[in-house]
């Protein structure tokens, strides 16, 4: 379970640890990392396991779930007892980056995670998290810049952003808050090259704000980093999360 600011994620995977089902809805539940909306989060999980149940012809009595890097335990804690109390067994609690990496397998680089609320970064060396940073700036900031600039609700801005066909003539409009995003990763590789003496070679974009067209090239040519988005970039992270599940009773 991905708990993030604009969607829950919900994944199952089977014995090999591939893929079997899943589903995934826009609901604003966290903030930043945050519980805000407890029983609405609860409730939500609760219907969307209901529905994977109902196709796969079995209970999900286990789950893992994530947290942005940063948030305190206790409250990445919160993360889990919504889990529980949506009626699994919480057995694992990661952090986003570390679990995006074991999808993606990054030996040295960088995995940024463009969310709902918030970008974060992990820099890896020899696989493993060396650095991590996360700041306000995602998706939902689209949504904002695109509201202001047509006049329309957030609501009305927010289905606008994910039409494949309205994204190349909002692109000009979403571009300054692309290069935040691209400032933001751009300060934490220079902290980190400043602490560490090395520099970083290439960047993985993964997180729902990711799939919009066109943020890799601008992340790229701000940052001068070689910089990449993999297919579904949504489903990175919560893949990786169920990988983090620490039971072995995988769906046979």
């Amino acid at each position: 379970m991905d708990l993030g600011t604009a969607y829950l994620v919900l994944v199952v995977l089977d014995r090999d640890r591939q893929p079997v089902a899943g589903e995934y809805q826009f609901a604003q539940v966290a903030r930043d990392g945050l519980v805000v909306d407890f029983v609405g989060a609860v409730d939500r999980l609760i219907a969307m396991k209901r529905r994977v149940e109902q196709r796969l012809g079995r209970e999900l009595a286990h789950a893992s779930t994530g947290y942005p890097p940063g948030v305190p335990q206790v409250e990445a804690r919160a993360t889990a007892n919504v889990v529980e109390a949506a009626g699994f067994h919480c057995t694992g609690l990661v952090d986003e980056p570390t679990a995006a990496n074991a999808l993606l397998g990054l030996r040295d680089g960088a995995i940024v995670d463009v969310g709902g609320g918030t970008t974060g970064i992990a820099i890896l060396r020899d696989g493993e998290v060396a650095y991590t940073a996360d700041e306000a700036t995602g998706g939902t900031h689209f949504s904002l810049v695109i509201a202001g600039a047509h006049d329309i609700p957030f609501e009305a801005a927010e289905t606008m952003k994910l039409d494949p066909a309205q994204q190349p003539r909002l692109f000009p409009v979403v571009r300054p808050v692309m290069e935040k995003v691209a400032s933001i990763v751009s300060r934490h590789v220079e902290i980190y090259k400043s602490q560490n003496g090395t520099s970083v070679d290439q960047l993985v974009l993964v997180g729902g704000t990711a799939k919009f067209p066109g943020i890799a090239s601008v992340v790229e040519e701000y940052t001068g980093i070689s910089t990449c988005v993999p297919d579904r970039p949504l489903f990175v992270t919560p893949l990786g999360i169920a990988l983090h599940d620490k039971t072995s009773e995988f769906l046979s």
